[in-house]
């Protein structure tokens, strides 16, 4: 069975959000942590999972990233609030 990720990255200061998906999170998270200076993630040092949920259809993850993209910084504040008060680092339950 497929799943697919919507995620949301943060830096060490949670200043940047960064929502984003994937069908395979784990080497996303690789790609974001040793992308350096070439992307946006590199570029504010965006590396830190705050926040994942799974869909097992690809077009409900496309559907739920865009919707969160659109949102404002209150509203993902508050999803990650409600998974992950602390604001830990989740990549190691992927």
């Amino acid at each position: 069975m497929d799943v697919y990720y919507v995620y949301i990255l943060t830096n060490k200061n949670h200043s940047v959000l960064y929502v984003g998906r994937s069908k395979q999170l784990n080497i996303r998270l690789n790609q974001h942590k040793s992308n350096g200076l070439k992307s946006f993630t590199g570029k504010y040092n965006v590396d830190k999972l705050v926040y994942f949920e799974t869909t097992k259809y690809v077009n409900n993850s496309i559907r739920r990233e865009r919707q969160i993209k659109k949102w404002n910084r209150e509203w993902k504040i508050n999803l990650i609030n409600s998974l992950n008060p602390d604001w830990k680092d989740l990549s190691e339950y992927i």
